[in-house]
């Protein structure tokens, strides 16, 4: 199922769109399709993201280094 949608852009938006557009040779269409998607990936990731952060917190791993430590521990058992 397909649904048509009309966005309102500012018009230097609207300008640099056309201009990747054209420079590209994709149409506005794709161009938008794509980088909605791109954003709703990121927000499903930090959704899934949010409890995991809370959870290490919790555990005292805060930093990448922590992680790292949690992972090689995890792997060798």
């Amino acid at each position: 199922m397909r649904s048509v949608v009309t966005v309102n852009l500012p018009g230097t938006m609207a300008s640099q769109l056309e201009r990747f557009a054209s420079e590209t040779g994709r149409n506005k269409s794709d161009i938008m399709r794509e980088a909605l998607g791109l954003f709703l990936w990121e927000a499903r990731f930090k959704a899934a993201r949010n409890p995991l952060i809370r959870n290490a917190k919790a555990q005292g791993i805060v930093t990448d280094e922590d992680v790292f430590k949690t992972v090689r521990t995890t792997a060798r058992r």
